[in-house]
């Protein structure tokens, strides 16, 4: 168990107090809906870069990957190198083509409302379809991260479970409420920042004798965790399990809070600066966060008899172990940030969707720009509180919550958003055929086992989606000429931004 000192307690105060602080800043400079969902489209490539990392690693960064990493060895890479692939073609076939096209199609604020506008849904049931799913696995996601607090809590100052996910609830809540985005935005700066610099420092103490010395006692330990074709009993991995490992990238291109970053980005210019702080961001934070799992092997091998029951607490315990309180604190509180930084993402989207794409669209058509931002912050509160009652199994796991919720974004969302940004002849009803086949088939695929079934749910439910939009399209007749000429529009409209 952590000590629970002064030091790290006082460190805990000081980070909430400020990260309170820029909360209540950008709650002076939020004025309508656009300001509160996308910041005004005015972020710069930094906060763009971190706030999108941030937001899309969250505790999973600090738990989530090096637990599995030190369940697994090596064989992580295979997830790492999927997700860094992702993260660059995400930037680069992505992110001007949409911050372009959401601005073209009625400056569409939330994905759904761009789907329903690139695609003149006037039933507007793109919209209300997508936001239901988004709502469905963001609960999941959120979930997620207030597991991660609670064991963040848990550990630290040895509270109850229960308890301690409450107190990290009301955390996040608090100044996600009154913020907003921009809130959002530039404390995920900072956070990302302070994860990428804890990811890098911790495992570097931790190794003394330098990765030489690392890997060749993990060789003595056991071969198998430092060879990426086996698994850690020295069996061969599958195909399935490659793919599996591998196709995490895949789930990128649906990500709504990510996504929603390219957005709000102020220029298309700055998005080509921001994919580098991006992926150097992600190279390194992930290559740190295996490196802590690998660590941890021989800390728990060599300073608990080699129990410990969850790898996922691998972190932790080893800045206790390695440092004085005050810094502990410190390097402690990247946990937080990472809890906080991704939790407050989806929060956020997931009140953008009941607020912009539920309510205005199915309610109240008339709705103020006052009234969407109060239903939008009453929807943190309650979305919150029905994701604090999924976190209080203290037997969840941060990395298995995230699968299930990065795999439905991922097949729901990215086939028709990638296919709406490049294809000419898709239409509504193959936009809306992709969003739900890639859902129900993550959904459906999810309870099945064996054989094929055991390959992650994002791999078939993204195939499935791409063949569901561009059939359907086909045999509804493709794109009308009113889409033809919108489109054209939009790749105009793309070389006159650039």
């Amino acid at each position: 168990m952590i000590e629970n000192s002064f030091a790290i307690t006082s460190t805990f105060i000081v980070y909430l107090i400020a990260m309170l602080a820029i909360g209540y800043y950008a709650y002076k400079r939020t004025a309508n809906s656009s300001d509160y969902f996308l910041g005004g489209r005015s972020l710069g490539p930094w906060p763009a870069a971190l706030s999108a990392g941030a937001s899309d690693m969250s505790g999973w960064l600090l738990l989530g990957l090096p637990g599995y990493a030190f369940a697994a060895g090596i064989e992580s890479l295979w997830l790492a190198g999927g997700l860094l692939l992702g993260t660059y073609l995400n930037w680069l076939i992505c992110a001007k083509r949409l911050r372009t096209y959401t601005i073209t199609a009625e400056n569409a604020i939330t994905i759904p409302e761009y789907l329903s506008n690139r695609f003149k849904d006037n039933s507007k049931l793109i919209q209300t379809i997508s936001a239901f799913f988004i709502l469905l696995f963001f609960l999941f996601y959120t979930s997620s991260g207030l597991v991660a607090g609670g064991k963040l809590f848990e550990t630290v100052f040895g509270m109850d479970y229960k308890i301690a996910v409450v107190i990290g609830t009301l955390c996040v809540v608090s100044y996600t409420l009154f913020g907003g985005f921009l809130a959002v935005s530039w404390t995920d700066l900072v956070q990302g920042l302070l994860m990428a610099a804890a990811l890098m420092i911790v495992p570097i103490a931790a190794m003394q004798g330098g990765f030489g010395d690392l890997a060749a006692s993990l060789e003595a330990k056991n071969p198998e965790l430092m060879t990426l074709f086996n698994d850690v009993k020295g069996e061969p991995l599958t195909l399935i399990s490659i793919i599996s490992l591998a196709a995490w990238g895949l789930g990128y291109f649906g990500q709504p809070h990510i996504l929603a970053r390219f957005n709000a980005t102020r220029s298309n210019r700055d998005i080509t600066t921001a994919r580098r702080i991006a992926v150097i961001w992600s190279a390194l934070s992930m290559a740190g966060a295996i490196l802590v799992g690998l660590v941890g092997i021989l800390y728990a091998d060599n300073q608990l008899g080699g129990n410990l029951a969850d790898g996922e607490k691998i972190f932790m315990l080893l800045v206790n172990a390695i440092f004085h309180p005050v810094l502990a604190g410190i390097l402690l509180a990247a946990i937080l940030a990472a809890i906080m930084s991704t939790a407050d993402s989806q929060l956020l989207v997931s009140s953008s969707a009941l607020a912009e794409d539920f309510y205005k669209q199915v309610i109240r058509k008339n709705a103020s720009t006052e009234e969407i931002v109060t239903v939008g912050r009453v929807a943190v509160i309650v979305l919150s509180i029905i994701a604090l009652m999924l976190a209080m199994n203290p037997d969840s796991t941060v990395l298995g919550l995230v699968s299930y919720a990065w795999a439905g974004f991922g097949a729901a969302f990215g086939p028709a958003l990638l296919l709406s940004l490049y294809w000419k002849e898709m239409n509504r009803n193959g936009a809306l055929a992709g969003i739900v086949i890639g859902a129900l088939t993550v959904v459906i695929w999810k309870q099945l086992t064996g054989g094929i079934f055991d390959m992650y749910e994002i791999v078939p439910g993204f195939v499935f989606a791409t063949v569901a939009i561009l059939v359907v399209s086909k045999m509804t007749g493709g794109a009308s000429s009113e889409l033809h000429a919108q489109f054209d529009t939009y790749e105009k409209n793309l070389k006159e931004f650039d």
